[in-house]
């Protein structure tokens, strides 16, 4: 049913049951995911999901529902259960349906050529992406993942004050792990990437990365425990940057989940560092013109030049802290709660390459992955200790590379720590949010070897 006949119905029946200021979100999502293994199909799926929740105001309480049937016959039961949810909850905070900003950007996030490929297309660049593997190298002795998954996302955000707002958008991700062996020697390395131009894909040269990146692991051993300067990089820097990225949250600020409270407007980091949230990148995977509550997106700077600018604000956080919306509420889906979520969070790159920032180190680490992110990371101290691999620089060169080592620091020393930053805007798997960050200089890191 069309979704802006069906809310005017919601609202017609909300208003003879009593709802004052009412708001609909409504999301529809499907998505493609294949998998190949050793040339065959391991996995294929196409899913469809998608729904209404309906909050409004009820004898001065908010009241919610939800439902997945997007059509007529959901109305009576979606007001039903908002009107009895009412009036059993008691919340003294009041609860805001914003009836819009003065202006929204246009931003185009759909591309046409990837919703009309067919799916034999999008299985041959997997295969082609497999095949690729094995062919770069005869060291090559599995391919463990190798995906291909895209989405179409559509969502509107409707309400009784005025607020009419949808928005739709695609992409396209795959992955590919493999697996290396010289002699005994067994390494793995992945490549991955995010795209809503499908021309842009070369399986040959993707699936190159990552045999390339497995080999040069070839003969890895540990090093020495010290202090030491490192490269950190740009995958892996991005990596980190999303463990804690929840640290610029004011939900996490106001609830002590972030020691960042009071430090609007002091120096929280080197003065080459400046983190910015770009709703509006044109490859964003996060890019969006307005947020689940339907406030305008802007592009704000959380970090510039060391300085903490700002903290990302929906509805509820900015009427605590006295200020206006950042437009960062966000829904994991139609059923969950708002929440404070970055759009496409990455620091901004700078002017150094990356040959030029390894030769101008005397001695130090290269790292290139992070273990144990979820578990070797404390989001509210900053704290971390995590397991890594990468390589070993003497003089201005690479002479070998390493693995077997723990780094161990503070976050929040991180950002003071930064030395110079590199040119490489890289940015690492998506989920709801999508983080980046170019390769990072950073000094004093500890690192636990042999």
């Amino acid at each position: 049913m069309d979704i802006d006949k069906l809310k005017e119905l919601i609202f017609e029946r909300g208003r003879k049951e009593g709802f004052e200021d009412m708001e609909i979100y409504y999301e529809n999502n499907s998505s493609f995911n294949c998998k190949v293994f050793k040339g065959e199909i391991d996995d294929y799926t196409i899913s469809k999901e998608g729904g209404i929740s309906f909050r409004g105001l009820y004898n001065k309480q908010m009241g919610y529902s939800y439902t997945e049937k997007v059509d007529e016959s959901a109305i009576e039961a979606l007001i039903e259960m908002a009107k009895a949810n009412a009036q059993i909850v008691e919340n003294n905070e009041e609860e805001v349906i914003f009836k819009g900003s003065k202006e929204y950007e246009h931003i185009d996030l759909y591309s046409d050529d990837l919703a009309g490929m067919s799916a034999d297309k999008k299985l041959g660049f997997t295969r082609e992406l497999e095949k690729g593997a094995y062919s770069a190298d005869k060291r090559v002795i599995n391919v463990n993942d190798c995906m291909y998954s895209d989405y179409e996302n559509e969502r509107g955000v409707y309400n009784t004050k005025g607020l009419n707002r949808n928005e739709k958008s695609n992409a396209a991700f795959f992955y590919i792990s493999v697996i290396v062996q010289e002699n005994s020697e067994i390494q793995s390395a992945v490549a991955f990437g995010t795209y809503r131009d499908f021309k842009d894909l070369d399986a040959e040269s993707v699936a190159k990365r990552a045999v390339d990146k497995a080999l040069s692991y070839l003969g890895a051993k540990s090093i020495k425990s010290g202090t030491y300067t490192i490269l950190l990089e740009n995958f892996a820097s991005a990596d980190l940057l999303k463990t804690f990225s929840d640290i610029f949250s004011a939900d996490n600020v106001q609830k002590g989940r972030s020691l960042l409270k009071n430090k609007l407007g002091e120096a929280i980091g080197s003065m080459s560092l400046t983190i910015i949230d770009d709703p509006f990148m044109t490859d964003g995977v996060a890019s969006r013109s307005f947020d689940s509550e339907g406030v305008a997106s802007e592009r704000i700077s959380l970090i510039e030049e060391g300085i903490l600018q700002g903290l990302l604000h929906n509805l509820k956080t900015a009427k605590k802290d006295g200020v206006e919306s950042t437009g960062h509420g966000y829904r994991t889906s139609y059923k969950g709660a708002i929440t404070v979520a970055p759009s496409n969070l990455y620091i901004q790159p700078g002017l150094n390459t990356y040959e030029d920032m390894v030769s101008s180190m005397d001695e130090g680490l290269i790292i290139t992955e992070l273990q144990g992110l979820h578990s070797g990371a404390n989001t509210i101290s900053g704290d971390f200790s995590l397991a890594a691999k990468g390589y070993y620089v003497k003089d201005g060169r690479i002479k070998r590379p390493v693995n077997q080592i723990t780094i161990a620091g503070n976050f929040y020393n991180v950002l003071k720590n930064i030395e110079a930053i590199g040119e490489d805007l890289a940015f690492t798997i998506p989920d709801m949010t999508y983080i980046g960050s170019p390769t990072l200089k950073i000094k004093n890191i500890a690192v636990a070897g042999e």
